[in-house]
């Protein structure tokens, strides 16, 4: 059995906000879009699956216990080699699905294979963790019914419609302002402008820049600043702190 733990960094006993914390370490420090090791961000990002899911942490937790139960044990092989669960109840069939957040932001078209049938479904954007969303008659004649589940992200957090990232500025652009782009889940470029004398952990709101629902209003983006100590000052910005000064 492969030790979750270890993958992550963290002790047995440790607490959400640890696992937490060492998933958004490891995943940004491997995340391919970064340069980073694609098969290391799988170990990380099946690890955090696992220990962030308190039902799930327990199971792993306690293995003999977990597979006393029939059901249980056609779960977790479900989960591990098929990637989704598929329960008849009378005319309907359910099936789990584990998606990104970026398939949250743009949704589109995927394919599941149930019972050797190649199943096509849209999944709908601004979808919810847990959320199961129904598809009639697509199963001969009968509903599938797919409860989406969402892997975390190394840099958004979501929260609701809106979302939420960290963003680094150095110090002195945290002083005097600035302008700064950012790529967002639906790989759009987003301008944003940091007013001057930006506290560390200021929250800058873009409203309109979060996830789209139909029927609903779309969220906001927020950035939090996060403050670094540059290794060098720009003559530009040491301009610009003596012309503040002088006013």
């Amino acid at each position: 059995m492969k030790d979750y733990y270890q993958t992550l960094g963290v002790d047995r006993k440790a607490s959400d906000a640890d696992i937490k914390r060492a998933y958004r370490k490891l995943a940004s420090q491997h995340h391919p879009d970064r340069g980073g090791d694609a098969n290391a961000f799988k170990q990380v990002q099946e690890a955090y699956d696992i220990l962030s899911d308190n039902r799930k942490r327990a199971e792993y937790d306690n293995p003999q216990g977990f597979f006393t139960q029939r059901g249980n044990f056609d779960d977790i092989l479900n989960q591990y080699f098929t990637h989704f669960d598929v329960r008849s109840q009378m005319r309907n069939t359910r099936a789990v699905m584990w998606i990104s957040m970026k398939d949250v932001a743009t949704g589109g078209e995927r394919v599941i294979n149930i019972n050797n049938l190649a199943l096509s479904v849209e999944i709908p954007p601004g979808v919810n963790h847990c959320e199961a969303v129904r598809y009639p008659q697509l199963l001969q004649g009968n509903d599938l019914i797919v409860e989406y589940r969402i892997h975390g992200h190394p840099v958004w957090q979501r929260d609701g419609l809106d979302l939420l990232r960290e963003v680094e500025f150095d110090f002195w652009e945290c002083l005097v302002g600035t302008e700064k782009s950012i790529v967002d889940l639906y790989d759009k470029t987003i301008k944003i402008k940091l007013p001057e004398m930006s506290r560390p952990g200021t929250m800058l709101r873009l409203q309109g820049k979060g996830l789209a629902r139909r029927g609903h209003n779309t969220g906001d983006m927020f950035v939090k600043v996060k403050a670094v100590l540059p290794n060098s000052i720009p003559i530009n910005i040491l301009d610009a702190i003596k012309d503040h000064q002088n006013k």
